[in-house]
């Protein structure tokens, strides 16, 4: 049996199928979803999300949002931003992980709400990055150990 995933942002439908499961990192750690999972809520932490289907896996990179196990093996995930891995330009990625790295190192000093700011989105980015040099490595047909895990 599987499960009807639907993943959502302000923005746009990003993944609508069946799948076999869904791992995503939740506020409570890593959580994996199977078909007949009892109904949950549960606050995402930005990560990457593995979605199997057929024994394939693929990957999300996801920011902060809600994921809904609902009755009827329906998991609803509403996340603020959520990528495939296909999507993900690695030299884009890295440059915006080096300005969030930057604004991160100068707002230590300052405004508490600008440095959480800061910290929030250099954690999105970092999510995005490692999703980013997962699609490397299975592109190039190598594995890093970035890649594991």
């Amino acid at each position: 049996m599987s499960l009807k995933l639907k993943v959502v942002t302000p923005e746009r439908i990003v993944f609508e199928d069946t799948v076999d499961s869904v791992t995503a990192m939740t506020e409570s750690g890593e959580v994996t979803i199977l078909s007949n999972h009892i109904p949950i809520t549960a606050v995402l932490r930005p990560g990457e999300a593995m979605l199997r289907k057929a024994g394939v896996p693929s990957y999300l990179a996801m920011s902060t949002g809600f994921m809904q196990v609902r009755p009827g093996n329906e998991v609803l995930i509403l996340a603020d931003t959520a990528e495939r891995m296909e999507e993900l330009e690695l030299g884009k990625i890295e440059e915006a992980k080096k300005m969030a790295e930057k604004i991160l190192s100068e707002k230590k000093a300052g405004d508490d709400v600008m440095f959480a700011n800061a910290a929030a989105n250099l954690e999105r980015e970092l999510a995005r990055y490692k999703v980013a040099i997962r699609r490397r490595g299975s592109v190039h047909g190598t594995r890093s150990p970035e890649t594991e895990g």
